[in-house]
């Protein structure tokens, strides 16, 4: 085991709250302005070098956090120091005209988009149309060729029907006369 005092235990700085501490309002407050001395201490030693290299690291985890923001937010801030000067109002007049131009041309490209849209969807309706015209009449041609099957089947059982009654009945006549009655 290593002995106490070769291996101090750290303290921790932070008062207990409540009935647990041992110390007075008063020593709790003096405690409390140390601290706070402490810590103003602290950051007046602090270099700008120091203050320097932690906002780079901030900023480097916040664009690796989000870097379509951080492109966002340069191109905004480019375009903003370049319309405070004269070259880049002058630019940014020019780039206005062109992108007019461009939102013109891209407006009758998507119009012409609707238009073909619009024929093909017409296109492929009276397509449709046709198709069921078409179908309609085949399923009324198959019905009446199929009704006209049905007409000459049931005829020709009928006739059947009549045909083996007067057989039947002649072949009785025939028994009835062979047996005397």
């Amino acid at each position: 085991m290593a002995d106490n005092a070769t291996n101090p235990t750290p303290q921790s700085n932070v008062t207990p709250l409540g009935g647990e501490s041992k110390l007075t309002d008063e020593q709790k407050r003096a405690e409390l302005r140390a601290r706070i001395e402490a810590g103003n201490k602290r950051l007046e030693e602090r270099t700008l070098a120091d203050q320097a290299k932690d906002a780079a690291g901030t900023a480097v985890d916040f664009a690796k956090k989000h870097p379509l923001a951080t492109v966002a937010g340069g191109v905004v801030l480019g375009l903003a120091i370049g319309a405070m000067t004269r070259p880049g109002r002058r630019v940014g007049r020019r780039g206005g005209q062109m992108a007019s131009a461009a939102s013109h041309s891209l407006a009758a490209y998507a119009l012409s988009m609707l238009d073909g849209a619009r024929d093909a969807t017409r296109t492929a309706g009276d397509k449709l149309r046709d198709l069921g015209d078409t179908t309609a009449t085949t399923a009324r041609d198959t019905g009446r060729g199929a009704g006209r099957h049905l007409d000459a089947i049931a005829d020709a059982l009928r006739a059947g029907t009549r045909t083996a009654t007067r057989n039947s009945e002649r072949a009785s006549r025939n028994v009835k006369r062979g047996l005397g009655y």
